[in-house]
């Protein structure tokens, strides 16, 4: 496809998160399309904070789209939806919103406010929704670190989740920011293949070779393990929240945005495994 002039194909792409896992991967598959990404958060190359206003009409000044991350807060969806239209009235054409697959199986019609924010702004949007990300294994501390240790205790039993690349979400995201055809699409993206969380622990000690257990624990277990291991308890619990919830089989199944959006199939959690091991991040920690 080509790039969308029509929605400022030339003009910057505000990334907000810029710097984080799915961000700063946003930002360079812009760039290898050659178009300027301008990365904003609190470390970012424009100041962006959810929970000061006065950083965002800076934010959005110039730009033609933008990749939304949101608070991750009890009030994001306000948020959203006050910094979403403020984005639309500044110029800004295109919305593209990382959300989560987890959504379709809820009940709970709040989960998608921050959804309809973007929706409702007045801007052509697109809605990405991934299921849990493979680089959780190695960039997030509550597991990376663990298998490092060689024990993951986890509450996610046997559940089984198909694990997305993030390389595939920033692909997807760029080509949304950039592309004709997404406006209106919602795009539910997950790996090729559905695994426990055992299975990626295992993969990972194949390729490490050393061995690694993983034990599934109850929902309080985790807890107070998190709070042993020096996390606070509003995380710890929302932790044992979130995970827990794989257990009970809601995201046993696999989607094809990443086809869609693309036309190839979504990279395998073997792949992410063969290109962060030499980065060392599994290695035992010193005694």
């Amino acid at each position: 496809m080509a790039v969308t002039e029509g929605h400022g194909g030339g003009s910057p792409v505000l990334v907000i998160g810029g710097t984080g896992k799915t961000g700063r991967r946003v930002a360079a598959r812009l760039a290898a399309r050659g178009r300027t990404a301008v990365a904003a958060s609190r470390s970012g190359e424009r100041h962006f904070d959810w929970r000061d206003r006065t950083t965002w009409e800076l934010a959005v000044a110039g730009v033609s789209a933008a990749y939304l991350v949101d608070a991750q807060s009890e009030d994001a969806a306000a948020l959203m939806a006050d910094f979403a239209r403020l984005a639309a009235r500044s110029g800004v054409g295109r919305l593209v919103l990382l959300s989560a697959r987890a959504w379709e199986q809820s009940r709970d019609d709040a989960a998608f406010a921050v959804e309809r924010a973007v929706r409702d702004s007045g801007a052509a949007w697109t809605i990405l929704r991934p299921t849990w990300f493979a680089q959780n294994f190695g960039e997030e501390s509550f597991l990376r670190d663990a298998v490092a240790a060689g024990r993951v205790e986890l509450p996610t039993g046997q559940g089984l989740e198909p694990f997305i690349d993030a390389e595939d979400i920033a692909e997807c995201a760029a080509a949304a920011l950039a592309d004709d055809g997404h406006e209106g699409e919602v795009y539910a993206l997950s790996g090729p293949r559905l695994m426990t969380f055992g299975d990626g622990v295992g993969e990972i000690a194949a390729a490490v070779g050393r061995e690694i257990a993983y034990v599934p624990v109850s929902k309080p277990q985790y807890v107070t393990h998190l709070l042993g291991r020096g996390f606070d308890e509003g995380y710890a619990e929302f932790a044992a929240e979130l995970l827990g919830a794989v257990a009970d089989d809601g995201g046993a199944y696999l989607s094809d945005g990443v086809e869609r959006l693309l036309g190839r199939p979504p990279r395998d959690f073997a792949e992410y495994v063969a290109r962060t091991l030499p980065s060392g991040v599994w290695q035992r920690p010193a005694d």
